[in-house]
Formats: C-alpha cells, structure tokens, sequence
C-alpha cells in the first residue's frame, strides 16, 4: 500500500510559481513547468506565467517513453535535449506538438527518495542561456524538494500530534470513568455505613427498651423490700443510675473514663458523681475515710485533676 503523502499547500504552491517564473525569466524559456508525478501521469503541478507558455495547470500526460518526463524519472537523473527535431528518438515526442524542441528536467523526491514528479525548462529552439542555467535549475529543484521535506515534516508532526490527543483523549475516559467508579463506590459505601448506622441505632432502642421496660421497674420494687439496709440501697441507687445513663447514651465519656480505673476506683467515682461524702463512700464501702482519700487522689491523678482547685464531683458531672 502506498504512503499518503501531504497536501501541497496553497502557500507552498504560490512559493513555486514564484520560484518558475524566476526561472523562465533568468533562463529566458517560455515554459518552465513543475510536473507531479500520479498514477502513470505527469501532471502540470505549477507553470510559469506568460503568454508564450503553451502548457495548462493541472494537464496530464500519461508517461511513456517518448515524454521527456519519462526519461527523467526512468533514469533518475537530469535530461537534456537540445533539439528534439533533429534527434531520432525524440522528434515524435508529445511536446513536439506545442513546438517545444529543448528541454531540460531533472527529478523531484520526496524525502524517502520516492518520486515526486520533475522540474523543467522547454523552448522551441535550443537556449543556450537556459543550458547555462543548468546547474542554477539543480538549485532550485532542491529548494522544491526542500519544502517537499517540510511538507512532509508537517504532516508527520500532525499526525504524532493527533496521535498524542487521541491518547489523551483515551487517558481522560479512562479517568473519567475510574472517577465514576469511585463515586459509585463512595456513594454506595454512604449508603452501608448510613445502613450500619441505623442498625446500631435499631440496636440501641431495643436494649433501652428491654432495660426500662424489664430491669428498672425490678429495681423500684427493690427499693422498697430493703428501705432498712442503708449500705444496700446506695448500691441500688449506683446500679439503677448507672443503667439509667446506659438508655441515655451510649457513648457516655464517663463509662470511657471508668476503663482507666480500677473496680474500687470505678466503685468510688460513681459514688461521688452521686454527691456522696467521703463518709458516706466510707460507710457503703466498710472503708476507712483515709483509703477513700488515697483512691480519690489516685482518681484525679488518672483523670488529669492535678490541679487541686478543680473539683472532682464537677469534673465527672461533666462526663456524664
């Protein structure tokens, strides 16, 4: 499969006809043609103006080897013919019949080294200036074949071009879509924990359910069996609170407190949260005032009350 070749543009195209004009005018020719080569025919690619120039932009001849053109690129080298009717082989040539009997051409190629067409010089007699001009015509053909290159350069630079917004265009659905997914996975990750949630808090109701409708009404009718056992009734009070906090909230920050103490320690926070004296704590406990003093101080320690002006009851007050 043939390579696509670039589009010659119209600035490279208006490049050219000033480039042939130049030419005609130096060499003094009437035509100087840039001819491109497609598909078995030369076609009049850009001519140089004037009246004098019987050849049409765009008119193709097909190759043969009786067109100048022909031997050109057959050989791949330059052709000179300095009087068609006086040479065998080119006396019949299809330029002999616009009188066109010296020729000079040379080949054009694209970068790769394929063929582009040619560059030519034609009169009807022989042109000494124009075979003067020869090597200046070599010049100018590498100028063509110069922006043939660029052309060329172009293309490829669009198409890496495309080719890299094409792949950018890809990364970004590919972004888009993972950025879908983890939205899809965050939303349905809200709808799990809300989920969680509710059942935790489905959780919660049933055990303050089960709690005031089951145990605290027992503790009322406990009360009332031991009204003469002072130390008996505190621990009652104690439990009966301490349940009633649990329906309250279950993220009480004294219960968190509580792990930090010992048994005794948890017994006696809870009995000064109640307002309960040393005394009193001392009574409930069989203990000795002095020991309850040595766990409060180990209490405040724990709590972070170093300060002997903050005060215990209030500090846990707080924490309820």
């Amino acid at each position: 499969m043939m390579e696509s070749r670039p589009e010659i543009t119209p600035e490279t195209l208006t490049k050219w006809q000033y480039l042939v004009d130049q030419i005609s005018e130096i060499a003094d020719v009437p035509a100087t043609l840039i001819m491109h080569t497609s598909d078995q025919h030369n076609n009049v690619c850009v001519k140089s103006t004037g009246d004098e120039n019987p050849y049409i932009e765009g008119q193709s001849f097909l190759l043969h080897d009786k067109l100048y053109c022909f031997d050109v690129l057959e050989n791949d080298a330059e052709l000179c013919v300095e009087d068609a009717a006086h040479d065998p082989h080119w006396h019949d040539n299809p330029d002999m019949e616009y009188g066109m009997s010296f020729y000079v051409g040379l080949p054009l190629k694209w970068p790769d080294g394929s063929v582009f067409g040619t560059i030519c010089m034609l009169d009807r007699f022989r042109n000494k200036r124009a075979l003067s001009f020869r090597n200046g015509l070599r010049q100018f053909s590498r100028i063509v074949e110069d922006d043939l290159a660029m052309l060329e350069e172009i293309e490829q630079r669009r198409k890496a071009e495309a080719c890299l917004q094409q792949e950018l265009n890809s990364r970004e659905e590919i972004i888009k879509k993972r950025t879908q997914d983890l939205e899809d996975a965050n939303t349905a990750l809200r709808v799990l924990l809300k989920g969680v949630e509710n059942s935790k808090s489905e959780v919660e109701d049933r055990i303050v359910q089960q709690i005031r409708g089951l145990v605290l009404p027992h503790i009322g009718r406990l009360h009332q069996l031991i009204a003469d056992d002072d130390r008996a009734i505190v621990h009652l009070d104690i439990v009966e609170t301490n349940l009633k906090n649990i329906t309250s909230t279950f993220t009480c920050k004294l219960a968190q407190a509580l792990v930090e103490l010992t048994p005794t320690e948890a017994e006696i926070v809870q009995l000064i949260a109640q307002g309960r004296s040393t005394k009193e704590i001392a009574k409930t406990l069989s203990r000795g005032t002095s020991t309850v003093d040595f766990h409060r101080n180990n209490i405040r320690q724990k709590l972070g009350l170093t300060h002997r002006g903050k005060n215990l009851r209030q500090h846990l007050a707080a924490l309820s």
